[in-house]
């Protein structure tokens, strides 16, 4: 078990800058705009021996409106949850009503206190600095989580309490950790808005942990999450929905897609999240045809399936249409689940590590090239300009996704269609549904041509 620290603060003081700081990666969106933080994120790194994990959570403000009460509820899991809170002011603004709210619920929890007046560049920010011994949170370290002064010394705090929890006999060997722990598969859950992915991704985790409501737009960060499902580690990635790029409004979206467009590439499987009301519309091809392009495994789950009437007949003209609609991955899993209600989670999860482990499929090159003398045999390619180009080997070259590599006499002569018909024979004859296929085309060399040995 790690060391947790939470970072907690009200709007704009410098939270998630200071997040990053300490992570030593740029995790967490950060802008001048206050309130961009919304769910809690986590990440783990290492303070000299000791593992520590922190926490960003969103600014906490007075009232009951709007999302402010959902915010607060994450805020105040993040406390419970931590080892150590790290209390964030901005010392240029100096004590305001939300730091003395915020304080009293940081003493009633108990927990040790960092107190950081953050924002401490130049001599006005000394006013600040003193005003906050006034929150009873023992004496304010100045620091600037902008420019890293003062970081130094907070690290220092944080790695001696962690010491002081686990003893100096918990030495954090980094490399054996991560040679014990496996790899866990990651999976990003996208979307358009609204389409129910944050509680897609509450429900197979379990518990609350994303930040749920009628309004669209509510995810921002991509917030990763750890749970383990028959006996598989995974790492679950809940994105801000992805609209068309002319509807993108403010610095905060764009943001916020360009952390979920990251997280698609980052990903091993993507869980194209769609609404059973409005499917496949046309920003849910195009978000499908990008996982296809960056080559990501792709499950798609049909969401809020509890809803839908005359069930079977509904499956089936869905499976027609993603036939029709996305022929570049011919096969997908289309999976009906119900994230209130919790419907068809198991089947999504299997059709998840299935496709997990047809993108990581190696074929054997004999079997290769057996298939491949069957399909010429049954429809030769093209003759081209007169001339008949000849498939003379095939190979696997990698794997996620499946890449192949044929070699051919003129391969710029080879007709695209020859190329899907080679893409479509391919899954039909090694089972390979739904995941992305490379076919790279190389020329041969011809043994009988002058100057060869």
């Amino acid at each position: 078990m790690s060391f947790t620290v939470a970072i907690v603060g009200r709007p704009n003081v410098g939270k998630s800058t200071l997040f990053n700081r300490l992570i030593g990666k740029k995790l967490a969106l950060v802008d001048d705009q206050p309130g961009l933080t919304r769910d809690r994120r986590q990440a783990k790194t290492e303070l000299g021996p000791c593992a520590v994990t922190f926490i960003d959570t969103a600014g906490l403000e007075p009232g009951d409106q709007g999302l402010t009460p959902r915010m607060r509820q994450q805020t105040e899991a993040a406390i419970a949850q931590a080892d150590l809170i790290l209390f964030m002011l901005d010392a240029r603004a100096g004590v305001v009503s939300a730091d003395e709210i915020l304080a009293e619920l940081v003493r009633g929890s108990g927990k040790p206190v960092i107190l950081a007046a953050n924002k401490y560049e130049g001599r006005a920010a000394e006013p600040g600095v003193y005003e906050a011994y006034s929150l009873g949170l023992g004496e304010p370290l100045p620091i600037s989580a902008e420019h890293g002064i003062g970081i130094g010394e907070v690290t220092e705090i944080i790695e001696q309490a962690a010491r002081a929890r686990e003893g100096t006999a918990q030495i954090a060997d980094s490399d054996a950790i991560e040679a014990e722990t496996p790899h866990p598969l990651r999976i990003a859950i996208v979307g358009r808005p609204n389409v129910g992915k944050s509680t897609l991704v509450n429900a197979v985790l379990g518990e609350e942990r994303m930040i749920t409501g009628p309004e669209a737009g509510i995810t921002r960060d991509a917030i990763a999450s750890q749970l383990e499902w028959q006996g598989r580690s995974l790492l679950l990635f809940d994105t801000a929905g992805l609209r068309r790029k002319m509807r993108v409004e403010g610095k905060a979206e764009e943001l916020s897609v360009g952390d979920a467009l990251k997280a698609i590439r980052f990903a091993e499987v993507v869980v194209l999240t769609l609404d059973a009301e409005q499917p496949f519309e046309k920003q849910d091809l195009q978000i499908a045809d990008l996982i296809e392009q960056e080559g990501r495994a792709l499950v798609i789950a049909v969401n809020k399936w509890d809803l839908v009437r005359e069930r079977d007949k509904r499956l089936a003209e869905l499976r027609e249409k993603c036939t029709r609609l996305l022929p570049q991955i011919k096969g997908v899993a289309l999976v009906p689940v119900s994230a209130m209600t919790g419907q068809g989670l198991d089947r999504l999860m299997q059709a998840v590590l299935a496709a997990d482990a047809l993108w990581n499929r190696r074929l054997p090159t004999h079997a290769l090239n057996r298939w491949l003398q069957e399909v010429v045999d049954a429809h030769p390619p093209p003759a081209a300009s007169g001339r008949r180009i000849k498939l003379r080997y095939m190979t696997q070259a990698n794997a996620r996704p499946p890449t192949f590599v044929l070699f051919c006499s003129r391969p710029k002569a080879l007709p695209d269609s020859y190329s899907r018909y080679l893409v479509n024979a391919l899954r039909e004859g090694f089972d390979m549904p739904g995941v992305p296929i490379r076919l790279n085309l190389r020329k041969g060399d011809n043994p009988y041509a002058r100057g060869k040995a």
